[in-house]
């Protein structure tokens, strides 16, 4: 039996949907608040959810009975300053309570972190799984807690836990609908007049899906592994995706500190409406910065062929235009 974290969120109901697809038999926790998502009802059946807050130890080990394999894709994603510390926390300590049960039960992981949680290469260099982010008040809450996490599942290791990391880049997919970097989609449609300078690595969450399941049931453990497809700047990303809407591609470039006053607006916005900020200083800084990943490992350890991107774009504005 498979335990699956998170299954209500993006990634994790994709992961879901494949390892039922494939006929796995599955358990899934949630929030006793949190809605199972569309992608997952022709599966209702086939998948048994249970409620446990991964800060309830007591609800974990009970989710964990049976279970020979997690994949722990749970975490709290916010951007607002007052959920820094209490989602680092969150994160971190549902993470440790998931690694002491697992280790203590010979029970083997497949951690999901995330490109935040790893540092930048020098200029001109492809980051790999060797950098590391280095802990800084700059850095946002959920980078800090995504590499604080880490941490727990490289300290289980050292007590005898069978795990394995990956650290997904940017993650497209149908099902992603208008939020998450489906935004990004659904801004471009709109007509997104700037784009900023830099580059970053994207994948499709169904690729991210395929990569855990191998690693899962390969003999590796005490890795980790970059899981991007391809690097894009910007600049190509957006214009593609305008392109496949039919619509005008960004034509201004957005400089650091015109992203600069964006972001200090949208914390004024967000402060006075109690909502996310649209973007953060960090994701601010990080959209001017040049990162370019190796996803060589990952293709080597698997002999893994990814989804070029821009079949992935062509799909999710197909369906953002339906």
């Amino acid at each position: 039996m498979i335990l699956v974290t998170g299954a209500t969120g993006f990634l994790g109901a994709e992961l879901a949907k494949l390892l039922v697809s494939s006929g796995a038999q599955i358990r899934c926790t949630k929030r006793s608040s949190s809605k199972i998502p569309a992608l997952l009802n022709p599966f209702h059946d086939l998948i048994t959810w249970v409620d446990a807050d991964m800060m309830d130890v007591f609800a974990l080990a009970d989710a964990l009975e049976g279970i020979t394999q997690v994949y722990h894709c749970a975490a709290w994603v916010s951007l607002k300053e007052a959920d820094k510390k209490p989602m680092i926390n969150t994160n971190v300590t549902g993470t440790a309570n998931l690694v002491n049960l697992c280790a203590e039960r010979g029970i083997r992981i497949v951690h999901v972190s995330s490109i935040a949680a790893i540092g930048v290469a020098k200029p001109g260099e492809l980051i790999t799984e060797n950098h590391h982010l280095e802990q800084s008040a700059d850095n946002d809450g959920y980078a800090i807690s995504k590499l604080e996490s880490e941490m727990e599942i490289w300290r289980g290791i050292a007590e005898g836990l069978d795990a394995v990391i990956v650290n997904p880049s940017l993650i497209l997919g149908v099902s992603a609908g208008t939020t998450g970097t489906g935004a990004l989609f659904e801004t471009v449609r709109k007509g997104l007049k700037f784009y900023t300078g830099g580059s970053g690595g994207f994948v499709d969450v169904e690729d991210v899906a395929k990569c855990m399941v191998a690693l899962m049931n390969s003999e590796i453990a005490a890795e980790r592994y970059i899981i991007s497809a391809e690097n894009y700047t910007y600049k190509a990303i957006t214009t593609e995706i305008a392109n496949d809407f039919g619509v005008k591609p960004p034509a201004k470039l957005a400089k650091p500190w015109m992203m600069g006053l964006a972001w200090r607006g949208a914390a004024i916005i967000a402060a006075l409406t109690g909502k996310d900020p649209s973007i953060d200083k960090t994701s601010a800084r990080a959209a001017s910065q040049i990162r370019e990943f190796d996803n060589s490992k990952i293709k080597e350890a698997i002999d893994f062929k990814f989804k070029p991107v821009s079949e992935t774009i062509a799909e999710v504005c197909k369906a953002l235009k339906q």
